[in-house]
C-alpha cells in the first residue's frame, strides 16, 4: 500500500448474521460490521472492506435501541468509542459484576479474557466503533456457555472451528466436526470479575475529559503512559482542532483514522482527502501527510497506530 485506504461511513456493509447470537431475541437486530482485518464474524455473509490488517482490525457494531450484543470475551485488546448514541456495557459471567453508561465519543478499553455485553440504551439507531488487537483478532470470540445454549435453542450452532451453520437454513456441521465446547468449570472459576471501581476508571475515557487534554496537542487516550495503560499492539491518540499542526509528518508505522467530528482534510503530495464523521482511512507506514479540519466547528478524530507490542493479554503494568 503506497496510498491512503478510505471507507465512508455511509458506504459499510452491515452482515445481520455474524454471530452466533443472530437468531436469538434481543440480539437478532445487531448489525456487525468488518471495516479493516478479517475482524471475529463467525459467518461467510460478513462482508470485509479491507483485508490486510495494520497489526490490529477495525470493526463496528450498529443497534437499535434495547438490542443487546451477547457476552464473550478475546484474548487480545477490545477497544469501543460511541459515535452514535447512549449506551451500556457490563461485564461478568452472568453480566451482573458491573455496568458503565458512555455518551458519544466516550472510549472503553475492556480488558482481556472479562466477559462483556453492550446494549443501546439510546433512543435510536446507535453506532459503536471498534478497535482490537492482533492481526487475527485475539483468535476469534469465547462465548459465555448460556450464550452459546440460547443460540442452539434458536436454530445456530458453532462448530469447533468457529464457524457458524443455521439448522433453520438446513445446514449441519460438516462430518467429523464437532460443536465449539463450552468453557468448563475450571476455565470459567479462573475468568476474573473487575468490581465497578476498578474497571472504570481504569478502563474508561470520556470524550470531554479528553478533548480538554488535547487542546495543545494530542491526547494519549491508549499506551504505556496514556490514560489508559496499555500495550494492545496499538496506541490510540484523540485529535482536535487545536492540537494539529497542520504540518506534514509520517510514521513508522500504520495508523488508522477515525473521524467522530467534524470534517478533516487529508493531504499527501498533491492528493487530498476529505474525512468524514463515521469515515475510516487507513494511512501507510512512512507516507508525508498531513491533517488540517476544514470547516469552522467542533471536530475531533481518533488516531491508532501500531507499535512493536505485541498483541495479547492485557497489560499489568512492569
Amino acid at each position: 500500500m503506497t496510498e491512503p485506504v478510505l471507507v465512508r461511513y455511509g458506504e459499510l456493509k452491515p452482515c445481520r448474521s455474524a454471530f452466533i447470537d443472530a437468531h436469538t431475541p434481543g440480539s437478532e437486530q445487531k448489525e456487525n460490521f468488518t471495516i479493516i482485518g478479517a475482524g471475529v464474524a463467525e459467518s461467510p455473509d460478513q462482508h470485509v472492506h479491507i483485508k490486510a490488517t495494520p497489526g490490529f482490525n477495525i470493526g463496528a457494531a450498529g443497534q437499535p435501541p434495547k438490542c443487546v450484543n451477547s457476552l464473550h470475551y478475546h484474548n487480545s485488546a477490545e477497544v469501543f468509542f460511541i459515535l452514535r448514541g447512549k449506551w451500556r456495557f457490563f461485564w461478568g459471567l452472568n453480566g451482573d459484576a458491573g455496568e458503565v453508561i458512555l455518551q458519544e465519543g466516550d472510549l472503553i478499553s475492556m480488558p482481556t479474557r472479562i466477559f462483556r455485553g453492550f446494549e443501546n440504551v439510546g433512543t435510536d439507531y446507535g453506532m459503536i466503533m471498534a478497535i482490537l488487537g492482533g492481526d487475527d483478532a485475539g483468535g476469534g470470540v469465547i462465548w459465555a456457555p448460556q450464550v452459546l445454549k440460547n443460540a442452539l435453542a434458536h436454530g445456530l450452532v458453532l462448530s469447533e472451528k468457529g464457524v457458524l451453520y443455521d439448522t433453520k437454513k438446513g445446514e449441519t456441521l460438516p462430518i467429523g466436526e464437532q460443536p465449539m465446547p463450552p468453557l468448563t468449570p475450571k476455565q470459567l472459576a479462573d475468568i476474573v470479575e473487575l468490581p465497578v471501581e476498578s474497571l472504570i476508571p481504569q478502563y474508561v475515557a470520556r470524550y470531554w475529559d479528553m478533548v480538554a487534554l488535547a487542546k495543545h496537542k494530542p491526547c494519549q487516550v491508549i499506551g504505556e503512559t496514556a490514560l489508559i495503560k496499555d500495550k494492545p499492539g496499538f496506541v490510540v491518540e484523540l485529535l482536535v482542532r487545536t492540537s494539529i499542526s497542520q504540518q506534514a509528518y509520517q510514521s513508522a508505522k500504520d495508523e488508522v483514522l477515525m473521524v467522530m467530528r467534524g470534517h478533516w482534510k487529508l493531504t499527501w503530495g498533491h492528493d487530498q482527502l476529505v474525512l468524514n464523521p463515521g469515515d475510516t482511512c487507513w494511512v501507510p507506514a512512512h507516507l508525508s501527510h498531513s491533517l488540517e479540519v476544514c470547516v469552522s466547528g467542533e471536530a475531533s478524530l481518533y488516531r491508532v497506530t501500531g507499535t512493536d507490542d505485541g498483541a495479547g493479554l492485557t497489560w499489568q503494568g512492569e
